[in-house]
């Protein structure tokens, strides 16, 4: 069609709708299913606009072809298991440049190949990194330029609906990892009364907290944050919890166990290499040994109202594979409670309960220790699970309107032995 006859095209509206077209597909797990239906939904809505009626979808097989998976539309009917070798000519230049339009007198052009597929030009554009070829019927009236942007569109559409899928995919399993990894419930030890809740960022956090049965007379406990978020903070949690259970199982002492996994972190190959914690053993007669490696404190909070900032031990896990560690003690007496906590919790930006007006950045306070301490105390005649649910109620209403920057969690501890324990 001569440049006075071409079709007059408003590629900024047809790029939206083939946008909010393929972002309307429905998500699903097999990425090839999803691509087949983007392919089906594309030359159904937007056959007219795309000058495309019929495609082919291929799958990359090995390194020598691409076997048809599908047919659409108006396209000739193939024999399943049909191939492309990826020496032909116009694959390697659709897999080189992602979009590419052939016309019969190229010289790269197989005449035999295109007769056999039923189209008289090659068309196709390449998605999900070389992983698919869609091959397309064009229907007249299209020149050149035309049909390039055509597909052009189409490819930019789909590999964006693709790459979204692949993270998608990548929480999925970060997900699965942590909550394979969390307590599916609360620990009945002795006369303590426990609860924690972790609230995560995103999909999946870095924290991470756990029981740990050691034996009838000690229950391991632990709240830890391993840096960043997503998968590679789950895998990290992964190796906290497999770290520890090594150690636990062979009978090392607390501090010989947090060296040991202080060593495994340092030498996994994540980005996210560093991790503090705070983990430590309970004993039915109140006894408490634990060791910090660089966490926030946790609390040792009396029933006479006294506080003690539990804080023995040593750096964070991770950076110094030989870094040491210091065990600590206390003896919980009836009605004492440990607080233990993520930095996500005290970090957390609000107004203060004097401010006068919310909204003014220059007001916004951390939530700080003190107010996580007092909501504790006020509540420590309820149980566990209440002081839990009080302290993140209050930091839900402190925080209203802004947004959460990392992950939460909180572990209380409540002591309910007798005077003679």
């Amino acid at each position: 069609m001569s440049p006075a006859g071409r079709r007059t095209i408003d590629y900024r509206e047809l790029i939206r709708k083939v946008e909010n077209a393929v972002a309307a597909v429905q998500e699903t797990e097999d990425l090839g299913k999803m691509v087949r239906t983007l392919v089906e939904t594309a030359i159904r809505e937007f056959r007219t606009e795309l000058g495309i009626w019929g495609g082919r979808l291929y799958q990359r097989d090995g390194r020598r072809h691409f076997v048809l998976l599908a047919v659409f539309a108006d396209a000739k009917p193939l024999s399943p298991g049909f191939r492309l070798p990826r020496s032909y000519p116009p694959i390697q230049q659709c897999v080189r440049d992602g979009v590419v339009y052939i016309e019969p007198d190229d010289p790269t052009f197989d005449p035999e190949i295109e007769k056999e597929l039923g189209v008289r030009e090659f068309a196709c554009i390449e998605v999900g990194s070389g992983q698919y070829i869609l091959a397309f019927n064009v229907a007249p009236g299209f020149d050149r330029e035309d049909i390039l942007y055509s597909l052009g569109i189409l490819r930019h559409s789909i590999n964006q609906r693709v790459r979204h899928e692949r993270l998608q995919e990548v929480f999925r399993e970060a997900r699965r990892i942590h909550q394979s990894i969390l307590p599916r419930q609360q620990p009945s030890f002795s006369a303590f009364d426990i609860y924690c809740r972790s609230e995560p960022l995103e999909s999946v956090g870095g924290d991470y907290y756990d029981y740990i049965d050691i034996t009838d007379k000690s229950l391991g406990i632990v709240v830890a944050d391993a840096t960043g978020h997503g998968l590679p903070a789950a895998l990290q949690v992964r190796d906290i919890y497999t770290g520890l259970r090594m150690g636990l199982s062979r009978d090392f002492k607390i501090v010989h166990t947090v060296e040991r996994l202080n060593q495994i972190i340092h030498r996994s190959t994540l980005t996210s290499r560093f991790v503090s914690m705070v983990y430590g053993e309970l004993e039915p007669n109140g006894n408490f040994i634990y060791v910090n490696a660089g966490h926030p404190p946790a609390f040792w909070l009396r029933s006479d109202g006294r506080r003690e900032a539990l804080s023995d031990g040593g750096p964070v896990l991770g950076p110094l594979p030989e870094a040491t560690y210091a065990r600590g003690f206390c003896r919980l007496r009836l009605g004492d409670i440990l607080a233990l906590y993520s930095d996500g919790i005290v970090e957390s930006l609000g107004w203060p309960e004097t401010s006068a007006v919310h909204g003014d950045t220059a007001q916004l306070e951390e939530y700080g220790q003190e107010r996580l301490l007092r909501v504790v105390e006020e509540n420590r005649d309820r149980s566990a699970r209440e002081i839990v649910e009080a302290v993140l109620d209050h930091l839900a209403i402190f925080c209203k309107g802004q947004e959460k920057a990392d992950d939460q969690t909180l572990m209380i501890v409540r002591f309910l032995g007798n005077e003679a324990s």
